[in-house]
């Protein structure tokens, strides 16, 4: 998807997320977005320069305020308190699971490698230090777990399934 903001990155997942049983929201595209655009080159004409920001539409909450919203998850890369912002983030957004890990002071970025741990309503699985491309694997066969132990096939219509 061609998208650079996340106002456009919402309207190209609302066109498709009704087709999707499984959505998988990998990043925010950005938390905050400038609050007001320049028209011009803003000149320098004094030392600092404040802007404001406001926040962005966070794609993955309006996905799970839909009607019927496929099975979701998300991601949480915290620089504290891993496990209490994680479970907030899947309560508060009403995600069938989340990924989480630790950042900052040398882990997750510019590494190959990482750890992971995944949540869900009843339990969670601590996926422990290996590659990232062994980390997805791992991730996507615990999504496919859960999403057959929510008992949906590809056979249901997703209208049966609405919470």
């Amino acid at each position: 998807v061609d998208v650079e903001s996340a106002e456009e990155m919402l309207i190209a997942v609302q066109r498709s997320v009704a087709d999707a049983d499984i959505f998988i929201a990998a990043a925010a595209v950005s938390d905050y977005r400038c609050g007001e655009v320049a028209r011009q080159k803003i000149k320098k004409t004094s030392e600092t320069l404040t802007l404001a920001l406001s926040r962005a539409p966070d794609v993955l909450a309006v996905v799970s305020r839909t009607p019927s919203p496929p099975f979701l998850v998300g991601f949480a890369a915290e620089t504290e308190n891993v496990e209490r912002n994680a479970l907030a983030k899947l309560t508060g957004k009403n995600l069938d699971m989340i990924a989480a890990n630790q950042v900052g002071d040398g882990l997750a970025f510019d590494r190959d490698d990482n750890v992971l741990t995944v949540y869900w309503r009843d339990g969670k699985r601590e996926l422990s230090l290996a590659s990232k491309t062994a980390l997805a694997q791992q991730l996507i066969e615990i999504i496919a777990e859960r999403y057959r132990a929510r008992g949906i096939t590809s056979s249901t219509t997703k209208s049966a399934h609405a919470r």
